[in-house]
């Protein structure tokens, strides 16, 4: 690992140093770019926020409009950053010079009439994935949008209806190829006018080193986690085997993506009765027991407030219970897929999330809570600094937080009876596996593939075989049936669709155990990581608080230090934390076949 910051010292010590008047003209041009930027982002998240929770023709080319308005500023702007290039300035000024340049996430070229076509396309290809159906032949009309073809793909195990509803969703992203073809054009083309090889090498430039650094410290990390994968991966094959038959699932071979419990095949949680152990029921069904209990939608978002609230973190304000979107309209299409807002870069803090009563959604509001929070804890910095200290860190702090979800969480809240003993964590550590570890692949393959796609590596006539390629390489993970270039794969996940960067979530994985393992010791736990909690403890709120108020003002490095006191990524964390899962998994895999 590299970190760019003693580059940045070199380059300033050979440079010629700014004179105090040329200091001055630097601060005065970033104190006016701040002020622009940030009003340009109000705006164009507040239009955002209506597009993705009213999706009409009117709002579609309102969020388009406020997206071309603010692309064109940021840009602006970082193109007049340019001119000071090469001056060595304070620190302070130079960090915030380089993120005015990475302060957008798909720069358009300076054509105005480019500018508005990349930002009609963006908004475009959103809301044709928020609008997405599915009708099927049998069902007389009937159609299903996303949430309801989830809802199958979890509960089903007829692999027919699984094979039909799979490939229905991905059909609906078939006709976005063409759009994203031209997207990748016009990305590519800003991010060269910005002085980056290409958009992908843009993206690898927000993590405080260079960007062939930054692949590297991926697939550094992917080293560490894959044999943990490889055993996981090998023994539910087996169990789906079993299922299903070797007719359809080979017993040393990809495991077909449609049977994995979800659309993406990114987490396997909804195949847990599949493949659990033999007398690792721990006694409890999270999601029957807040449904017993009557939990609406609203009150498991008060649950996840409760817990910021034990570790010392001031209550959300009343406009967040006011504004946000917290269950799926009747009467309007929206962007379900769940996402924190902070609309002003103040206060006003939002979810948009259509929740079900299930402990999926009961982890994912705490994740979803966890992005509010840290937005809140920087506000008081300056524009530029409005963000995590690289994004992988805003991705881990909610899941980090869900990680103290333990029994004994559970049952200081009385959602459960009784806290299992020791003899349950096999089937609670294999429940959570499925979920954490097996998405790490997924989590790095998808920006492989669209970093792909910016270089030219993968183009637009193998953009399906690349994916593909892609999801066997990492995931073991194969097509359910045959793919062509006729069909677009990527764009049925929402971040390909909606130009959201995913590296963060393999970073999350593998920083939410780094953070979950330092926090432990804060709060002097010396037991198995995955009974640790610290619910209701303030030394543990104040550790976490200190590195959420940094926000994007230091380089990650020093962020990772305040909260670990290591500044290196590393993700023998959760190999600690599912130790006693590996151990169980290698021992059932004996005389099976490891890979694919």
């Amino acid at each position: 690992m590299k970190p760019i910051l003693p580059i940045l010292l070199l380059t300033m010590a050979l440079a010629p140093w700014a004179s105090a008047q040329g200091v001055e003209e630097v601060r005065a041009f970033l104190d006016k770019a701040e002020a622009e930027l940030l009003e340009a982002w109000q705006n164009q998240g507040r239009a955002s926020w209506v597009q993705s929770t009213y999706i009409t023709h009117d709002t579609d080319i309102l969020a388009a409009q406020a997206a071309e308005k603010s692309t064109a500023i940021s840009v602006a702007l970082a193109k007049e950053a340019a001119r000071f290039q090469g001056l060595a300035l304070p620190e302070d000024l130079s960090r915030k010079l380089l993120l005015l340049r990475l302060a957008i996430v798909v720069p358009a070229p300076g054509d105005p009439g480019k500018t508005k076509e990349l930002a009609a396309l963006e908004t475009g290809m959103e809301s044709a994935y928020g609008r997405g159906k599915y009708c099927p032949k049998s069902m007389s009309g009937e159609c299903w949008d996303l949430p309801a073809m989830e809802k199958i793909l979890a509960e089903s195990r007829d692999p027919e209806r699984l094979l039909d509803v799979w490939q229905g969703w991905h059909g609906v992203a078939a006709p976005l190829r063409k759009d994203y073809i031209r997207y990748v054009e016009l990305g590519n083309e800003g991010a060269r006018e910005l002085g980056f090889k290409d958009l992908g090498a843009m993206w690898r430039s927000k993590y405080d080193m260079p960007p062939d650094e930054f692949a590297k410290e991926l697939d550094r990390l992917w080293v560490q986690v894959k044999p943990l994968y490889v055993s996981l991966h090998a023994y539910v094959r087996r169990r789906l085997v079993e299922t299903y038959g070797k007719d359809v699932v080979s017993p040393d071979g990809p495991i077909p993506a449609h049977l994995l419990g979800n659309m993406w095949a990114q987490q396997w949680g909804n195949v847990y009765p599949l493949v659990a152990p033999e007398d690792a029921d721990p006694g409890y069904d999270l999601t029957e027991r807040l449904k017993a209990k009557g939990v609406e939608p609203l009150e498991m978002f008060r649950y996840g407030e409760r817990f910021f609230l034990s570790l010392g973190f001031a209550p959300l304000p009343q406009t967040f219970w006011e504004r946000s979107l917290f269950v799926k309209p009747q009467d309007r299409d929206v962007v379900c897929h769940a996402s924190a807002w902070n609309i002003d870069g103040m206060n006003d803090l939002r979810i948009k999330m259509c929740t079900d009563v299930t402990a999926e959604d009961f982890v994912i509001i705490h994740h979803e809570l966890g992005h509010n929070f840290y937005q809140r804890a920087y506000n008081h910095l300056s524009p530029l600094y409005l963000d995590s200290a690289n994004d992988g860190f805003h991705e881990a702090i909610g899941d980090t937080v869900a990680l103290s979800m333990t029994p004994r969480y559970l049952k200081e809240l009385g959602l459960i009876d009784a806290e299992p003993p020791p003899s349950k964590d096999v089937g609670l550590l294999l429940q959570m596996a499925l979920d954490k570890v097996a998405f790490l692949p997924f989590g790095l393959l998808v920006d492989q593939w669209r970093w792909k796609a910016f270089s030219g590596e993968a183009p637009p006539e193998r953009y399906n075989q690349v994916w593909w390629e892609l999801r066997e390489k990492y995931q073991g993970v194969a097509a359910p049936l045959a793919r062509s270039e006729q069909d677009f794969d990527p764009a049925a996940k929402y971040h390909v669709a909606a130009s959201v960067p995913y590296s963060r979530y393999f970073l999350a994985h593998i920083l939410q155990f780094q953070f979950h393992r330092s926090l432990c010791k804060v709060v002097g736990y010396e037991g198995p990581l995955n009974r640790c909690t610290i619910h209701d403890d303030k030394r543990a709120g104040a550790k976490l608080e200190a590195m959420l108020k940094m926000g994007m003002s230091r380089p990650w490095p020093e962020a990772l230090q305040a909260m670990t006191g290591e500044k290196e990524m590393d993700a023998t964390a959760i190999l600690e934390y599912f130790a006693p899962l590996q151990a169980w998994l290698d021992e059932r895999n004996q005389g099976q076949p490891p890979g694919w």
